[in-house]
């Protein structure tokens, strides 16, 4: 099969670019001829080049909504298509999904939009849930289905009327399989939080939640990138900075996080995460908020606690009951080291997203060598 990725920003690593950087390697490795489409070059597209993939820059491709340029990368991405041919196109992002669905109708190819969050999601402006609603409703009439990463994201299309349930399927995130780690009970318990400081994250919440843990015995790792000086004010006042370490963005995330014992994700909005799915790897318990799909992924009680968004008090309460009881931790972490290896694999995800693919081409599913004969693909049109 020929499958073209187009994915807006490659300059970065974000959660959508290490999809298409893995998925990509996977479907090379299973013997697809694959390229991708990206605007800006930088890290990703470095990697994809290194696996001896194809990649093809788009200049004009921008974030942001910007009609000229918006247009001028609608004619490079179709120009790119055409001389490329691929049997279908998989866009990733709003603005990649947007144009590359439409140059692909236009060349008469099949497409797929994976959605790794809705810009329409709970938690953001009314004026951006009315305009990419009215946009992504637009786009689903030139693609020929829908991946949404959680349950919860194929639901809030449903609600908004985006399409229909029948062109839309839900394939979970899945990481790489990773052996389990025994490193973690740490005499001073290491929590880590691992997502960068912006405005989807809700890192005020987490700080002023162990404002109150203040007494107990607890360290917390704090690691991404952006502006943090906000924040190191604020553990200042609530008189726990000397307890927190901000270390910035760092490039041995799975190996740093083996070192740990309990996972946190404290956000405002979220599409399905795969900082959590990649904590249980580590046999980690996680506490997150109840945003989009982040409480797909945990197991309550089980794997750890999904608390309300914006409470410090019940975020303050899961964080007690764990760092005061290394039982409980082992027990939940290792609950969810077997949660992520029954259904969260990278091989799961990618036999589920290959199936998608040929189910659009009409092509007999590639059977997934451990995949249960019970495994639903009625949902692909």
């Amino acid at each position: 099969m020929k499958i073209t990725y187009i994915i807006t920003r490659a300059d970065h690593y974000g959660g959508a670019q290490i999809h298409i950087r893995d998925l990509s390697k996977w479907m090379k490795n299973h013997g697809h001829d694959i390229s991708v489409i990206g605007g800006w070059t930088g890290t990703l597209s470095d990697a994809i080049e290194s696996n001896g993939i194809p990649f093809y820059q788009a200049k004009s491709l921008y974030r942001s909504i910007h009609p000229i340029k918006d247009i001028k990368a609608f004619f490079q991405i179709r120009k790119i298509l055409k001389n490329i041919r691929p049997d279908i196109v998989s866009c990733h992002s709003s603005k990649a999904g947007m144009i590359g669905r439409l140059a692909a109708w236009s060349l008469g190819i099949k497409s797929i939009f994976t959605a790794h969050g809705w810009a329409f999601t709970d938690g953001v402006s009314p004026l951006q849930i009315h305009l990419f609603r009215w946009i992504e409703w637009f786009c689903a009439f030139f693609g020929s289905h829908i991946i949404t990463v959680s349950r919860y994201d194929k639901v809030l299309a449903l609600r908004y009327g985006i399409t229909k349930s029948k062109k839309m399927t839900v394939v979970h995130n899945g990481m790489p399989y990773r052996h389990v780690s025994n490193n973690h009970n740490n005499d001073t318990p290491q929590l880590c939080m691992v997502a960068r400081f912006s405005p989807q994250k809700d890192h005020t919440t987490l700080l002023n939640a162990l404002g109150g843990l203040k007494n107990k015995e607890w360290h917390l790792n704090l690691v991404g990138d952006g502006d943090y000086t906000t924040y190191i004010a604020l553990a200042r006042a609530l008189e726990i900075e000397d307890k927190i370490t901000f270390h910035g963005q760092r490039t041995d995330v799975p190996d740093f996080l083996d070192t740990q014992d309990i996972y946190l994700l404290i956000s405002h909005w979220e599409g399905f995460p795969r900082s959590i799915i990649e904590a249980m790897r580590s046999s980690m318990p996680v506490i997150t908020t109840r945003t989009a799909g982040s409480p797909e992924s945990v197991d309550q009680f089980r794997s750890g606690y999904v608390v309300p968004e914006r409470n410090p008090k019940a975020l303050e309460r899961a964080i007690n009951m764990l760092v005061s009881d290394p039982l409980r931790r082992n027990t939940m972490g290792e609950f969810g080291r077997i949660r992520y290896e029954k259904y969260f694999t990278f091989d799961e995800m990618a036999y589920k997203t290959l199936n998608v693919y040929e189910n659009v081409l009409g092509i007999e599913p590639t059977k997934h060598p451990e995949m249960p004969e019970t495994f639903d693909r009625t949902s692909v049109a």
